[in-house]
């Protein structure tokens, strides 16, 4: 019998603070591919942004449909079984390269927005959003609080090249206004990850990110996966259902 991914005091964390780490989940060699991958791939198109800042794809998967092959291993599948007892789909998926030396920062938020294919007003829905790659609108909460995102580190990070600083246990606050995230954010904490490893995060955990000071990279795949349907009349844009 295979040992499970998420051990009970990872899952505990992951329910109580709203995140987890999970190191080496992809070994150095799966690494490389995906890495190749990406370089090899097309940066035109609006789903393709690249300046000497950053190097970002949207849509990954749609974008680059070779890397899905390669995300899509036994572990990860262990993983999501663990996750998602009854099957869930990969909603969102975006490649950011944070390169060494960029001096760009996150301020302090929450994942608020999902991506759907098509405006259709529902009870709860809004605001919405449009732009080149498509539209996207804040469902209600309990929407949100069956996404779970994994970002897998293709690089080792801490806080001198932008790893996340999280608020623990800010997940279970709803939505929290702007005026208030300012007396949260003392309680941080910097959540490094090794090359290969994963953190679980509850999409409404308040983060942020500082600029790197180092001159190493940060090379990220942000992937988010949920069960939950959405009313008839909205689908997600990037929706790939996966059977377990």
């Amino acid at each position: 019998m295979k040992s499970a991914i998420l051990q009970e005091a990872d899952a505990e964390q992951f329910a109580e603070a709203g995140f987890a780490v999970l190191p080496g989940l992809y070994a150095p060699a799966e690494l490389a591919a995906l890495l190749r991958t990406v370089e090899q791939a097309p940066v035109s198109g609006p789903n393709f942004r690249r300046s000497q800042e950053v190097f970002a794809i949207r849509d990954m998967v749609g974008a680059v449909p070779a890397l899905w092959p390669l995300l899509d291993t036994a572990a990860l599948r262990q993983l999501l079984g663990q996750l998602f007892p009854t099957g869930c789909q990969l909603v969102k998926a975006i490649y950011f390269d944070k390169p060494a030396g960029s001096n760009w920062l996150v301020a302090w938020h929450q994942d608020l927005m999902i991506n759907v294919s098509q405006r259709t007003d529902q009870p709860g829905f809004g605001p919405w959003t449009s732009k080149p790659e498509g539209v996207s609108v804040q469902p209600p909460v309990a929407v949100l609080e069956n996404v779970v995102t994994l970002r897998l580190h293709l690089d080792d990070c801490d806080a001198t090249n932008g790893a996340l600083k999280v608020v623990p246990g800010s997940h279970r606050r709803g939505v929290v206004p702007a005026a208030a995230i300012a007396e949260l954010t003392p309680e941080a904490t910097v959540c490094a990850v090794p090359a290969g490893g994963v953190m679980l995060m509850k999409p409404l955990l308040l983060h942020a990110s500082n600029r790197s000071t180092g001159n190493r990279p940060r090379r990220v795949m942000h992937l988010e996966f949920a069960s939950v349907e959405l009313p008839a009349g909205l689908a997600w844009r990037e929706g790939k259902r996966l059977m377990m």
